[in-house]
């Protein structure tokens, strides 16, 4: 028997994906939980259990698309829709807690998607967690994918296009975890011209983080990374001069400090900090 709950959430325009709810009897506080743009709620299993342990429930949701929704696989139509299928997992959260505050923990492309939800509707938020968070990507498409992704945006908005980090090894140095990510039949690993063009203009929004009201943020950075520009991450999260900012820095770890050999001090930190918060 399984700790949590599989359910499916319908999205505000009708779609239909998979959520885990992990409960807690007498709940300390909830956290909606975002994954990356290839992966899925199985991948984050070990951090959802430790903040079920400290008494936190926890949603996460299959990002439409992605994981195990088959529909439309790597399809979003705009920046305004990833963000609504975002505050509708905070609006699923708040049905099954019956909590009106909340966490939120974004990992990669994930962090992405939870500041761009905050800066456009931040009631409620207690706490923003953000696991090397895709706001500055160091790898990308090349300058003729992008092309054709801007061709295909008229003619054909839903057609595939590579994501360019199906190498194991720019995630973690693990070969066990290697080869689940290599193997994994859920991961995405195409994404349609549509979504590659709403990611792109979910920059604007996650701009406006700077003028947003503060709250407690966590930063979270690989000293081995290779996806993301920890550097400018690092200056965006300073820059905003919030009263209550927390860097921390796995030195020798890659990209997923789940699957690193810092797991448990990451945990340890990530659960440490949202306690802290309430």
């Amino acid at each position: 028997m399984s700790d949590f709950d599989d359910f499916s959430i319908t999205l505000p325009d009708g779609y239909a994906t998979f959520a885990r709810f992990w409960p807690v009897s007498k709940p300390r506080g909830a956290v909606l939980y975002h994954h990356g743009i290839q992966s899925h709620c199985g991948w984050y299993e070990a951090s959802a259990r430790a903040l079920v342990d400290a008494g936190f429930a926890v949603l996460q949701v299959d990002r439409r698309g992605s994981g195990r929704s088959d529909t439309d696989r790597g399809h979003a139509e705009s920046a305004e829709q990833l963000i609504g299928d975002a505050l509708a997992g905070r609006d699923a959260l708040r049905q099954r807690t019956g909590l009106r505050a909340y966490h939120v923990v974004g990992v990669s492309w994930g962090g992405k998607l939870a500041v761009a939800a905050y800066v456009t509707e931040p009631a409620g938020v207690q706490s923003l967690s953000l696991v090397t968070p895709g706001l500055f990507p160091l790898v990308g498409v090349s300058k003729e994918t992008a092309q054709e992704i801007g061709i295909a945006m008229i003619y054909e908005p839903q057609r595939r296009f590579p994501i360019p980090l199906n190498e194991p090894a720019l995630f973690t140095s693990d070969p066990t975890w290697q080869a689940f990510f290599r193997d994994d039949p859920l991961t995405l690993r195409a994404c349609s011209a549509a979504f590659y063009l709403a990611s792109r203009r979910m920059d604007k929004t996650i701009a406006g983080l700077s003028s947003a009201s503060a709250v407690p943020i966590h930063l979270f950075v690989a000293g081995n990374e290779q996806i993301i520009d920890s550097a400018k991450t690092i200056d965006f999260i300073n820059g905003l001069d919030w009263p209550q900012v927390q860097i921390s820095t796995y030195a020798r770890a890659k990209h997923s400090l789940e699957f690193e050999d810092v797991q448990q001090d990451f945990l340890r930190s990530l659960t440490g900090f949202v306690g802290a918060v309430g």
